[in-house]
């Protein structure tokens, strides 16, 4: 069992007054460590180290010699990626090949993505004439924002943590990181990797706690914070930008998202199926990006449903190293207690369960585990709590229709707008209907295929800003105008 400590300026420090709390395996329920709980106490620590960085020598490295010390950063992390693995593995319990393969691996890209960026992201300058025939000329500098407070989820840690912290400190900023109390074993390991390769003390903190009245909340309302950036549930960000309003700080927001899957009769069977599958069910369904609902155009509505159900069937649950296994628990007991309600509440609402619908029955100490079915329904109306509210479970409700027109007031008949996923060979079709659906992401015959250069974020009740290449540099730098009369 592990001792996990918060990291404030450049060492592991345990909880002020001593607290600690548990961190159960979704797996089996086992204790696998002990978490230093934090409170206003350390975050205030935390934040006075940062800003103690933030005007010494991380502020002199420069540019050049920081973007080398964050491709050390991602080089270490690849040097210790099995570390990393068994880390969010033991976290979150999912499968080894959604670890291993996109999880980590994307973890250490953001260090490097974003240090080229702000390296080679040029800056305005104008002429202008003035009444003396002499003129002047301005020029625009970006400056690091300042202390980033960075407050991550638990479906993905080391991956929307680092899409947070490489950014933040490529721009020169200093961050605050509060990991989810889910999944607090990543972060604590990346306070190891920056001693490693000398990033100044002070740089990358990591308070560990919880939200309301602890170590969140006092992020949130800290002074010394200067922007908060958030990915989680809209209801969280709305209370984060609540207390962000004191001091008029700057927030980026990815909040809660019920994605629609369009699925036209052209579109390629065995793909669309295997899209859909995978947006839906990957990591138990615990993706802000998921595919909650599914419209599917009539002539091959039986035939899909018959498919994805047959997928869902062929699930192999397990350890992350078991052999085969390609399915994993959610989080916690608390949000299977959550899933299993919307579960029960479909049936109440009158779905037609295809498939699912409860818990599967587990070996031994697996038993114990958060486990739940890979669950379709068809058959419930647009009013649905199950077609309108996220549930962030492995889930979905598909639904058949006739004309684009239908399927894009379906698609467009919600408070959230993240993603979607389209599929169709009409090319003419796909770039009619991206264009029209209102999110931040629209994949065409694709899902969750990022190129990180581009803007991500979402409309609506989905978020606040865009992160991704240059568009994070707009959050996490402030531009300065000089004016030189000439």
């Amino acid at each position: 069992m592990q001792q996990v400590q918060h990291f404030i300026g450049g060492s592991f420090q345990p909880a002020f007054n001593g607290a600690r709390f548990e961190k159960r395996s979704p797996l089996d329920r086992t204790l696998i460590a002990q978490i230093a709980e934090g409170g206003a106490a350390e975050i205030d620590a935390a934040v006075r180290a940062a800003r103690a960085a933030l005007h010494g020598d991380w502020a002199r490295l420069g540019t050049d010699k920081r973007c080398a010390m964050l491709h050390a950063v991602a080089d270490e992390i690849t040097r210790r990626f099995d570390d990393f693995v068994q880390a969010e593995e033991a976290d979150t319990g999912q499968p080894h090949h959604v670890i291993a393969h996109a999880f980590v691996p994307r973890g250490a890209a953001n260090f490097k993505v974003f240090a080229d960026v702000v390296k080679n992201v040029p800056a305005e300058s104008f002429q202008l004439d003035t009444p003396d025939g002499r003129g002047a000329l301005n020029y625009a500098l970006r400056k690091p924002k300042g202390v980033i407070g960075v407050i991550c989820p638990w479906n993905a840690p080391l991956l929307l943590m680092t899409w947070k912290v490489g950014p933040a400190l490529a721009c020169g900023n200093t961050v605050i990181v509060k990991p989810s109390e889910e999944t607090p074993l990543s972060a604590a390991l990346l306070g190891e990797v920056m001693n490693t390769v000398g990033v100044p003390a002070g740089v990358y903190n990591v308070v560990h706690g919880f939200g309301p009245g602890s170590a969140g909340e006092a992020l949130t309302r800290h002074e010394g914070v200067n922007a908060i950036t958030f990915t989680g549930e809209t209801r969280t960000g709305t209370a984060i930008m609540q207390a962000a309003a004191g001091g008029i700080r700057d927030v980026s927001f990815e909040l809660g998202g019920k994605n629609a899957g369009l699925v036209f009769a052209d579109a390629d069977f065995e793909a669309a199926v295997d899209g859909i599958f995978r947006s839906a069910f990957m990591n138990t369904g615990q993706v802000c990006l998921g595919t909650e609902r599914v419209y599917v155009e009539r002539p091959i509505f039986e035939r899909f449903v018959a498919a994805l159900k047959a997928r869902c069937e062929a699930v192999v649950y397990g350890r992350p190293q078991d052999p085969g296994a390609n399915y994993g628990p959610l989080i916690s007991e608390e949000h299977r207690r959550k899933v299993l309600s919307y579960y029960a509440a479909a049936v109440a609402e009158g779905a037609t369960v295809v498939t699912g619908g409860g818990v599967p029955s587990m070996p031994g100490a697996l038993a114990e585990g958060s486990w739940v079915q890979p669950t379709i329904w068809t058959g419930l109306p647009e009013s649905a709590r199950v077609v309108q509210e996220e549930i962030f479970g492995p889930c979905c409700h598909i639904r058949p229709f006739d004309t684009e027109d239908e399927v894009l007031a379906l698609a467009n008949a919600n408070r959230y707008g993240l993603a979607t996923t389209i599929w169709t060979r009409d090319l003419a079709r796909a770039h009619r209907v991206a264009g029209a659906i209102e999110v931040g992401v629209a994949w065409v015959n694709s899902w969750f295929l990022r190129d990180l250069r581009t803007p991500f974020g979402g409309s609506k009740q989905s978020g606040i800003g865009r992160e991704g290449g240059v568009h994070s540099l707009e959050f996490y730098t402030e531009l300065r105008n000089v004016c030189v009369k000439l």
